[in-house]
């Protein structure tokens, strides 16, 4: 989800360090600051900070998305309990989760904005209470449209915690491990998922589905007292704090995210419509990350399922099979750690000595046919007369290459634009994939039904393969497409060098003089 991850999700990065941070200066001005940059040499730049702290404030980004996701998923432990108690269909009761992701699809569009304007510190600290007491007007409720509209609005306001993990780790380590740090945020989205089935299998059992809900509150409080004296990592929050400290008049750059409400709405809200259609790079990995995330939440409605009439599963045993989503994530962080440190060794770099941001692509290169292969895995091993294993192994498969895509889709977006661009990029596929993800739950069990598991997972399968040759098209065309781009100028000079050498930027130059159509 991250997530968005998102998702999860993903996002806030209009105020997160550029992932070339390290080669940029402050403004030669004592009282301006470029943007919101910091200089590499400030000791308050969080990059600078101990490691202790750095490991702090990135623990306690983990901790708020795990227990937001978490919040996401205990739900569906409950969700049979939630038919009867109710007297709702299986359909209408698994809206109470499906509207919780679809609270969570607006935070991309408004986190970057509140983020600028108080710092990362203060929305962890507002969004997380908020978020815990809708989960506590949830446990009390006593019709389905309140607890559906609770549902919803603690992924309202939960959200943010799942999109501001990206803005912190960004702030606090080297863009280097760019890759590195999103695996960590996505294992957190996953891991936070993978338990709530987990925990609020063995809860339901003895307390009833109320405690799906109370559980979240128990563990957020204790999630809140551990961040609760985190520091702000946003970098224009800490010059402000540090003027208004000094008694010291300090001017910045305008935010990336836009500053009147005309513009904020433009850069996340009609800017990422638009590239939804016309920018091939964010309409490519918005499908693929949207089917990835769609498949991925339909499992908590489509497992409880399966392993209950299949094998005749326990709602415990259930819980304890998602454990094999935490296996899968573990080894796509793994894989696409050891990808981020080896490609400097070996690559071929930009002239500029950097490495190229289609390299970002490799672990998706790899995850796309392991998703392909467990799909067809779980669709044809999910019977009576295979162990109850082989499917399970089949969703650990699953989740190493879905996180695998998120995790190169969303660094890759991160870095394929300029800031302002990147911003809306990465809004779009949030949001978009959080809405899909928020669908598909709500009519897998009838696919199911009159498709059968085998032929509904069979063309999952079919259009997860469609979707395999996305990354390995941007791994190869990607620095053209972004140079084609209307939402990055600045590409078309250095792809020139790049692709066509000096000389021949010097005779397209010339040609153009003369008025000949040279455009590639």
């Amino acid at each position: 989800m991250s997530s968005d991850a998102a998702s999860p999700s993903h996002l806030d990065v209009s105020d997160s360090t550029s992932p070339h941070a390290d080669t940029m200066k402050t403004a030669a001005d004592p009282m301006a600051a470029a943007g919101h940059m910091m200089s590499a040499d400030d000791p308050d730049n969080p990059q600078n900070w101990p490691l202790s702290n750095k490991i702090y404030a990135s623990a306690v980004a983990f901790a708020f998305t795990w227990v937001v996701a978490l919040g996401i998923t205990s739900y569906t432990a409950g969700v049979s309990e939630v038919v009867e108690r109710f007297d709702v269909t299986m359909q209408v009761a698994i809206l109470g989760f499906s509207l919780n992701l679809l609270g969570i699809a607006f935070a991309p569009i408004i986190t970057p904005h509140l983020s600028e304007r108080f710092g990362r510190q203060a929305i962890y600290l507002v969004s997380l209470p908020t978020f815990s007491l809708f989960i506590l007007g949830a446990s009390f409720s006593r019709s389905f449209p309140a607890l559906a509209v609770c549902r919803f609005f603690a992924g309202f306001f939960g959200g943010p915690c799942i999109v501001l993990i990206e803005g912190t780790f960004a702030d606090v380590w080297s863009a280097n491990t760019t890759v590195m740090y999103y695996s960590f945020l996505a294992l957190a989205s996953f891991i936070g998922t993978a338990c709530g089935p987990l925990i609020g299998g063995f809860v339901v059992a003895y307390g009833g589905w109320r405690w799906t809900q109370w559980i979240i509150l128990i563990l957020a409080l204790g999630v809140y007292l551990f961040g609760i004296a985190q520091p702000d990592t946003y970098p224009r929050e800490i010059q402000r704090r540090r003027a208004k400290r000094n008694g010291m008049p300090l001017k910045l750059m305008d935010a990336q995210s836009g500053v009147t409400m005309k513009d904020m709405s433009i850069v996340t809200f009609f800017v990422p419509l638009k590239m939804l259609v016309t920018e091939p790079i964010v309409i490519g990995l918005s499908l693929e990350v949207g089917f990835i995330f769609a498949v991925t939440f339909q499992w908590f409605i489509a497992i409880p399922a399966v392993l209950e009439t299949t094998y005749s599963f326990t709602v415990q045993q259930v819980g304890v099979a998602f454990s094999g989503a935490i296996l899968g994530a573990s080894l796509s962080t793994t894989m696409s750690t050891i990808i981020d440190i080896s490609v400097p060794h070996w690559c071929i770099r930009n002239h500029n000595g950097t490495v190229p941001e289609e390299y970002r692509m490799l672990p998706a290169m790899i995850g796309g046919p392991l998703v392909m292969t467990s799909l067809f895995w779980i669709a044809w091993t999910a019977s009576p007369s295979v162990h109850w294993l082989s499917p399970i192994f089949g969703t650990a498969v699953y989740i190493w290459g879905a996180q695998s895509i998120i995790v190169s889709s969303i660094s890759y977006l991160f870095d394929a634009y300029p800031p302002r661009g990147t911003l809306s990029a990465l809004t779009a596929a949030a949001s978009f994939r959080l809405i899909v993800a928020a669908i598909i739950p709500l009519v897998i069990i009838e696919m199911i039904t009159n498709l059968t598991g085998g032929w509904t997972y069979s063309a999952f399968g079919f259009i997860s393969a469609a979707l395999i040759p996305i990354p390995w098209i941007l791994y190869k065309f990607g620095a053209r497409l972004r140079a084609a781009s209307k939402y990055n100028p600045q590409m078309r000079g250095s792809m020139m060098e790049n692709v066509l050498g000096r000389d021949e930027e010097m005779q397209m130059q010339e040609a153009q003089m003369h008025g000949m159509d040279t455009r590639m």
